[in-house]
């Protein structure tokens, strides 16, 4: 990872503009909106394009330079007025040196007459890290992918079909490497049928470089001072997504009825729900409990906790994505009963992790995380601690039954309790849902969020999910513990009073599967508190408390050997093994076989104990995956969590 700065630097011209001091040159022209709309709106015939989506249909945009968004904007504009009211439009835009938050809005209080479009991304305007960050509009009706970081390192991960193209950014002659055939041949790539082009640049050696890549240029009259803007037409060939490992490809898209079978109503099958009903789906969501969030969700309150690494690995790459992804998810809820972004401090208890945390610090923002000697930690904390440790101030703490109902409360999801889901049954393309010799429902797509339980299941059987059970204790809040102002972590973790009570714990038992809370892991979250800080263990009075009285819940966590959730679609077990029997004998051989899919069955599990940083996003994947969409994630990330990794593994391995 880079340690360059992440955030633009910026300096403003007599007119107000935004100029960038790393690339020197404006943002956007004197006529900034006029300039927009006519070398990308118009160029790519967005207002007829939009008019003519309808319900249910999507069009979507690339784009290289998001800067202050104003294209987005426009757009946005544009298709909320002309666009079906089921129509669904998707931004993608790539940003090397995103704005802050204030330049931001500073810059878009020029267009006050976008303030519809801008106040939206502004109240949403956090978490934004490196990699890919998914925002969310309007219902759903409009999302947002921005991938932080080099163009020519983001766009090849992207899986993704574009519609229109706004080759942006600053100019050639000031940001050259960007400019360059290898990113003309991912616009080609990533082009879909008929894909057109708008770029404000008509250098020669540019338009003779889209040409080269398959796209039919030509030279537009401009706007202000440009002389001439080009515009073009994809007529290379088109492929659908694909990928070199068959066993990672996309399976067909449910054709017929929107509707699904989402089983399990815990982080996951909520996220998984809201993200499904945002495109249009009809969600069934089971749930064999009462109500939402009554295992390892309803936890009363859960940690925003990046467990990171300092070597880009898939998981650090999920972690960071799906942190921005619920970090804004969680403005929809009421701050201070639902959430707060109190921040999160991982105390370097020891000299290994403070050198882990010093690598960390290296490698990543420092809006996302930072190193903190003791006597910053404490004044952060509020309480006296034993050491300094790495502070994420854009983290805190989340009650997961808020989050649960909020998703299960979209329109468009239906919750239907007391269904205990024993069985599924393929029957004339439906998914069948069985408990016992009773018929609890049916639909083309069936999504399994059902944690450990997902074994249970015939198809999902071989899935390698165990589950760990975890204790949390409930401290009353004192006069004296109410000065705790940030979750405090070690090898544990406590937060700040939500409701009267802090949450202390939690516990890891790889062996017992009572989920009645014990006096004994009382005490060892009470022993956790002790390594935390002695200061807010007296506070507290903790040790004053009798164990057989306290109060606290126990559930399972489930978890997967890599610690990566498993989400995505599933196949057939046996046939899987079959079609790709060639790896036992030489894993080099990538058989043209096309995976042998349980047509319209997917799974979402496996989130361990970071299901509020993951699941919510693995929602969007699933969806994703659903739809033939843009992924929300790398690509090699979306394969790392897929449930058909273990089993290549397997094969490899020569275990089958």
């Amino acid at each position: 990872m880079s340690t360059e700065p992440l955030h633009a630097q910026i300096d403003w011209d007599d007119l107000g503009r935004p100029t960038s001091r790393h690339y020197g040159d404006v943002y956007f022209a004197a006529s900034g909106l006029e300039e927009t709309r006519h070398v990308f709106i118009d160029q790519n015939d967005l207002t007829a394009r939009f008019s003519a989506l309808a319900d249910g249909q999507r069009l979507v945009i690339g784009e290289t330079g998001f800067g202050t968004g104003l294209n987005f904007f426009c757009a946005w504009q544009l298709f909320a007025e002309r666009a079906a009211p089921g129509a669904r439009l998707q931004f993608i835009s790539v940003e090397k040196y995103p704005l802050s938050h204030a330049d931001l809005s500073r810059a878009l209080a020029l267009w006050p007459e976008l303030a519809p479009y801008t106040q939206p991304l502004l109240a949403q305007y956090v978490g934004i890290h490196q990699g890919f960050q998914r925002l969310v509009f309007d219902g759903g009706r409009v999302t947002l992918t921005l991938l932080i970081g080099d163009v020519l390192e983001q766009l090849p991960q992207l899986d993704a079909q574009v519609d229109a193209w706004f080759l942006d950014g600053f100019a050639p002659a000031k940001n050259p490497e960007m400019w360059t055939p290898e990113l003309f041949a991912e616009l080609a790539r990533l082009a879909a049928p008929g894909s057109t082009l708008g770029t404000f640049t008509s250098t020669g050696w540019v338009r003779r470089g889209l040409m080269a890549v398959g796209y039919k240029m030509k030279r537009i009259p401009g706007i202000g001072k440009k002389w001439e803007v080009l515009r073009g037409v994809f007529e290379g060939p088109v492929a659908a997504p694909t990928t070199a490992k068959p066993w990672f490809a996309r399976p067909p898209r449910p054709q017929g009825e929107r509707h699904a079978l989402v089983i399990g109503a815990g982080l996951a099958g909520c996220a998984t729900a809201a993200s499904l009903a945002a495109r249009g789906w009809r969600v069934s969501l089971l749930e064999r409990h009462d109500g939402v969030a009554q295992e390892a969700s309803g936890n009363p309150q859960g940690v925003l906790y990046l467990k990171l690494s300092a070597h880009g690995t898939a998981l650090s790459q999920l972690i960071v994505s799906g942190f921005g992804h619920t970090r804004r998810l969680l403005e929809q809820l009421q701050r201070g009963r639902d959430w707060d972004a109190c921040g999160v401090l991982q105390l370097a208890f020891d000299a290994k992790e403070g050198q882990r945390q010093a690598q960390l610090a290296d490698a990543f923002d420092p809006q996302l995380l930072k190193v903190l000697d003791r006597d910053a930690a404490q004044a952060v904390a509020g309480v006296a601690l034993p050491s300094g440790g790495l502070y994420f101030p854009e983290g805190g703490w989340v009650h997961p039954p808020a989050l649960c109902q909020w998703q299960a409360g979209q329109r468009g999801v239906h919750v239907q309790p007391h269904q205990h889901v024993l069985e599924l049954r393929r029957v004339q393309g439906q998914w069948q849902a069985w408990e016992g010799e009773r018929l609890l429902a049916s639909a083309p797509v069936a999504v399994l969020c059902t944690a450990a339980q997902v074994r249970d299941f015939g198809e999902t059987a071989s899935l390698p999910l165990k589950r760990i059970r975890g204790q949390i204790t409930a401290l009353p809040c004192t006069d004296r513990s109410a000065a705790l102002a940030t979750v405090v972590c070690a090898e544990g973790y406590v937060a700040p009073a939500r409701l009267g009570e802090h949450t202390l714990g939690a516990s890891f038992d790889f062996h017992s599967d009572n989920l009645t809370p014990t006096v004994a892991e009382h005490q060892g979250n009470l022993a956790m508190l002790d390594e935390i800080s002695t200061d807010l263990a007296q506070r507290l009075g903790a040790h004053g408390l009798p164990p057989e009285q306290l109060q606290g819940r126990a559930a399972f966590r489930c978890t997967s050997p890599d610690y990566l959730p498993i989400v995505g679609p599933v196949a057939e077990h046996q046939a899987f093994l079959q079609a790709y029997a060639i790896l036992s004998r030489d894993a080099r051989q990538v058989p043209d076989v096309a995976c042998p899919w349980l047509e319209g069955l997917y799974v979402n599990s496996g989130h361990g104990s970071r299901g509020l940083i993951t699941a919510p996003l693995s929602g969007e994947l699933v969806a994703a995956w659903l739809e033939g969409e843009a992924l929300p994630v790398p690509r090699e990330v979306a394969q790392a969590c897929h449930p058909n990794r273990f089993w290549v593994r397997g094969l490899v391995k020569n275990k089958g």
